[in-house]
C-alpha cells in the first residue's frame, strides 16, 4: 500500500504518519527508537528491512544509526522515572543503569533482556574456585588464612612445569588464602554478573580468559622465578574495563554514588595488588619457592583497558566493524606469540636458577 512500485523503502513523511496513527499500539520504548531512526535517515526514505530489524529486537546498521544522533531528545520520561515495577524488572533496570551509558540503549536492553541464559559464566567460574580451593587442596571446607598446599596440586602455574600448557589457564582456580581468594570472589560477583547480564557470556569470557593468560604469560616473561595462583587476572581486566567505560561516558552513566563506587572499587583493587606485592617480596613461607607473582594484576589490568573497553563500549554491535578493536587484538595476539617463544628460548638462554617443582 505505502510502497506500489515494490522498491523497498517509503518516505520518512509516511513512516512518521504511520508512526502518529499506529504508536498506541507499539511499546513505548521501541516507538523512541522509530522515531530515532526517522529523525536521523537524511535520505528522507526507510527501508522495510530496517523497520522489520528494529521491530524484532535485531541489533542493526539502522539501530546504530539511530542511538548515535548524539543531541536527541527523548520523548518520554526515563527508565529510572518509571513507577510500579516488579523486583526483577527495578533489578534489570538498576543494571542497565550501571553498565550502559546511554538512555535510549537502556530501554532497548530493558525491553529485550529475558534472563535467558542466565549469567552462568562467573558464577560457575565462581563456584569452581572456591570449591576447589577449599575441597580439593585443603580437602576440608574451613577457609584458612593461607596454607602452603596450594602449590602442591597439577592447576597452579610453576616456572618448572610451564610446559604443561594447561597451567597457564588453570591457575586462576588455586588461591594462596581466604583474603586472597575473598576479595577475587567479591569484585568477581559485584562486576562480572551485571556485565554479563548485559553484553553476554561470549563476550564476557572472551575478556576474562584473555586476561587470564595474559596474566600467566605475563609473569612467565617479566618474574620468570615466579609461580601464580588466582583469578586476578580475569577479574581485574574485566574491573578494568568496566571502570575505563565509566569514565569515558562519564556524564552518561546515572548509576547512583558512581564516584563512591568507583573509589571503593579502586581501593579494593589497590589493596589487594598492594598485598601481592608484599607478598611477593616477603620471606617465603614455604622455601625454597617464592610468593606467588603479582604480574597477573597488571596482564590483565592491560587487556581490560584496551580489549575490554572496546568490547564493552557498544552494547551489542558487532566487533568486526571496529578498527580498534583489530588493531588491539592484533596487539595481544603479538604479545602471546612473543611470550610463547620467550618461554621456549629465554629461560635457556639466560641460565636461571628456577626453584624446585613442587
Amino acid at each position: 500500500q505505502f510502497d506500489p512500485d515494490n522498491t523497498g523503502y517509503i518516505s520518512t513523511e509516511k513512516f512518521r504518519s504511520l508512526l502518529q496513527r499506529h504508536g498506541s499500539e507499539l511499546d513505548p520504548h521501541k516507538l523512541e527508537v522509530l522515531l530515532a531512526l526517522a529523525d536521523s535517515n537524511s535520505e528522507g526514505r526507510i527501508c522495510y528491512q530496517d523497520f522489520v530489524n528494529l521491530m524484532s529486537n535485531k541489533r542493526s546498521n539502522s539501530f546504530r544509526q539511530a542511538i548515535l544522533q548524539g543531541n536527541r531528545r527523548l520523548c518520554s520520561k526515563a527508565l529510572l522515572e518509571e513507577t510500579g515495577l516488579s523486583l526483577s524488572q527495578r533489578l534489570i533496570r538498576h543494571v542497565a543503569y550501571e553498565t550502559l551509558p546511554r538512555e535510549i540503549d537502556r530501554k532497548w536492553y530493558y525491553d529485550s533482556y529475558t534472563c535467558c541464559p542466565p549469567p552462568w559464566f562467573m558464577i560457575t567460574i565462581t563456584i569452581v574456585a572456591f570449591f576447589l580451593y577449599n575441597g580439593v587442596v585443603l580437602d576440608r571446607f574451613v577457609l584458612q588464612v593461607s596454607h602452603p598446599l596450594y602449590l602442591k596440586n597439577a592447576l597452579l602455574y610453576h616456572p618448572q612445569l610451564r610446559a604443561q600448557a594447561w597451567r597457564y589457564l588453570t591457575y586462576i582456580f588455586m588461591h594462596a588464602g581466604i583474603e586472597h581468594l575473598g576479595l577475587n570472589v567479591v569484585l568477581q560477583l559485584l562486576v562480572g554478573v551485571p556485565l554479563e547480564m548485559v553484553h553476554g557470556a561470549a563476550r564476557i569470557s572472551f575478556v576474562y580468559v584473555a586476561g587470564v593468560v595474559a596474566g600467566s604469560l605475563a609473569v612467565s616473561v617479566a618474574d620468570m622465578r615466579a609461580p601464580v595462583v588466582g583469578s586476578s587476572g580475569g577479574v581485574y581486566a574485566l574491573v578494568s574495563a568496566h571502570l575505563a567505560n565509566i569514565v569515558m561516558n562519564w556524564s552518561g552513566m546515572k548509576c547512583q554514588f558512581k564516584l563512591l563506587r568507583m573509589a571503593v572499587a579502586l581501593i579494593c583493587m589497590s589493596f589487594e595488588f598492594g598485598r601481592a606485592v608484599w607478598l611477593r617480596f616477603h620471606p617465603s613461607a614455604y622455601p625454597p619457592c617464592p610468593h606467588p607473582s603479582f604480574m597477573a594484576h597488571l596482564g590483565g589490568v592491560m587487556v581490560g583497558i584496551t580489549l575490554g573497553v572496546i568490547i564493552l563500549r557498544n552494547y551489542e554491535q558487532r566487533l568486526q566493524d571496529q578498527t580498534l578493536w583489530w588493531i588491539f587484538l592484533s596487539i595481544y595476539v603479538i604479545f602471546v606469540l612473543f611470550a610463547i617463544f620467550w618461554n621456549i628460548f629465554a629461560y635457556s638462554l639466560l641460565d636461571l636458577k628456577l626453584p624446585p617443582p613442587p
